[in-house]
Order: structure tokens, then C-alpha cells, then sequence
């Protein structure tokens, strides 16, 4: 007579084995999705600002409309250097638009316009960008010395510029530095580094 099963619970029973190929794929999976996601939030949260150029002060460089990115991190363990084009709130006023300007002196110089140009700690300053006499010299007319925090900036198109030579301006504390202007992404004609 054969053996009948009897209802209820079979300790006996044999277990099914583990397909450890599944479970391998399965975590290496798992964890490429991690990094993905740390990725795109590291670069979100440090590079991920975009914001457009508004006005005339940065042409040639940067024209009215370009669409940048900021790298918020870079300031964070360095910072600006002359001739670094950087992103930041006048007096930090948060209702107001980005402003996008190069720092053309830095904590601790001296500045002055002379005859339509720039002089740092003495010497002419050393542009990367094609610019033209300055017509206006502003607050920079006099010796202007930089505090233990502070940058002076121009924008480019110089004649056309509301920068660091009006009042309403003024010298830039670093705390008022969003990051630097480092990628252009306008349009397929405009895109690239900014120098």
C-alpha cells in the first residue's frame, strides 16, 4: 500500500536551492543604480545650476540669453582667481537676477583706473579677454584696497558694464559668490568651456 499524504505542515520537506547567479546580478544591479544616484545628486547639488547671461556687460565672452552652468563646488576649496568669471547675488540680494562678471582683483590688492586702464598692485592688469579702454572709472577713479574677503569684478564689454565700479555694486564678499561660470549650453553653435 503507497504511502498518502497527510495535510499539514512537512518539516521534512525539501528546500529549494538559491540560484546564487541571480542573486549576484541582482546586487550588482543594486549597485549600479546606487552610484548612478549619487552621481546625479553629487552633480545636481554642486554643478547643477543653470542660469542665463542678462545684458551686454560679459560680450564677447558671454552674450545676452547664454545659458551657463555654475560649478557651485570649486569655491568651496578654492578660491576665485583673476580672471575667473563668476556668478553672484550684488550685496547678496536673493530677489535679485544672477549677476555674471571676471574678477579682475582679489583680497589684499590695490586697484585703480588710470587713463582708461586697469592698474592692480601697481602693474597694468594682465587681461584674458579682448577688452577696451575703460571710459568710466567709477569708485576705481581713486586707490581702492581690497578687504580680507572681497573681489573686484568687471565685465567685459567694459564701457557697457554695471560691475564693481558703482556704488549699487560695489566690492563682492565671497559669501555673495554663487560659483564659477564654467560651461556654455546654448545652443549647439555655443557650447563648451567659458575661458
Amino acid at each position: 500500500m503507497g504511502r498518502r499524504r497527510k495535510g499539514g505542515l512537512h518539516f521534512g520537506k525539501r528546500k529549494k536551492k538559491i540560484n546564487i547567479t541571480v542573486v549576484e546580478a541582482a546586487a550588482a544591479w543594486a549597485f549600479e543604480l546606487f552610484i548612478t544616484v549619487m552621481l546625479a545628486f553629487t552633480f545636481v547639488y554642486f554643478i547643477g545650476l543653470r542660469t542665463s547671461v542678462v545684458g551686454q556687460s560679459m560680450a564677447n565672452t558671454l552674450n545676452e540669453g547664454d545659458n551657463i552652468l555654475v560649478n557651485r563646488f570649486v569655491y568651496r576649496v578654492s578660491d576665485p582667481k583673476p580672471n575667473d568669471i563668476i556668478v553672484f547675488l550684488p550685496n547678496g540680494n536673493e530677489k535679485s537676477h544672477y549677476y555674471v562678471k571676471r574678477v579682475v582683483a582679489v583680497p589684499g590688492d590695490t586697484l585703480e583706473i588710470t587713463k582708461g586702464a586697469l592698474y592692480v598692485n601697481g602693474e597694468v592688469f594682465q587681461e584674458e579677454a579682448d577688452v577696451t579702454s575703460i571710459e568710466d572709472a567709477g569708485l576705481a577713479s581713486e586707490e581702492i584696497v581690497l578687504g580680507a574677503d572681497e573681489y573686484f569684478v568687471l565685465g567685459d564689454n567694459r564701457n557697457n558694464s554695471e560691475d564693481s565700479r558703482y556704488a549699487n555694486i560695489g566690492n563682492i564678499k565671497k559669501e555673495y559668490i554663487i560659483g564659477k561660470a564654467w560651461f556654455r549650453v546654448t545652443s549647439l553653435n555655443d557650447f563648451g568651456f567659458i575661458r
